[in-house]
């Protein structure tokens, strides 16, 4: 791994202690993270690998991603306060879900540059995945990541927001 991919590494992480913090719901909310998510796939992709099996392990690692984004989203508490502004924080699960996500491409390029290489190249040519693949798979599963976690967490904020909305002030709920 480069400087370049532990620095990149190191603001996810970042990214996701920051978000520890109670934090408005808004548009910045979204555009920073798919920001820099888009910002990681320019830096790494190339190209779409589409021989052999490259596509099902795009899906496959894309599919992990999405359920680690849907699991974060889902812990992430989210609140509406009385003047319908929506609130959301990371807390331990759910930063335990990024984290692991962040964790696990890390090792994973960690690994084949530090003795892993061999298994990962008989691997790869025993289920006639190109090497090309893997960069490919790991940046969709940060992207669908990221990205249904803010779903997630919008949609939530959005239910929060009608509840409230619905509930007059001073109401009993």
């Amino acid at each position: 791994m480069t400087f370049t991919d532990y620095l990149i590494n190191g603001i996810f992480v970042l990214v996701v202690l920051r978000q520890s913090r109670e934090r408005r719901l808004d548009v910045r909310s979204v555009i920073a993270p798919l920001a820099l998510v888009l910002f990681v796939a320019t830096h790494y992709v190339r190209s779409i690998p589409t021989g052999g099996d490259d596509l099902a392990l795009v899906a496959a690692l894309t599919a992990v991603g999405l359920a680690f984004g849907v699991l974060c989203g889902f812990a992430t508490f989210v609140r509406a306060d009385e003047d319908g502004v929506r609130w959301a924080r990371v807390g331990w699960v759910a930063g335990g879900f990024l984290v692991a996500g962040i964790s696990a491409r890390m090792l994973f390029v960690f690994a084949v540059h530090h003795g892993f290489e061999p298994a990962i190249r008989t691997f790869s040519i025993a289920h006639n995945i190109d090497a090309a693949a893997w960069p490919v798979a790991l940046v969709a599963m940060a992207l669908c990541e990221v990205s249904a976690r803010i779903v997630v967490v919008h949609l939530r904020g959005y239910r929060r927001t009608a509840f409230v909305r619905a509930v007059p002030a001073g109401s009993p709920s």
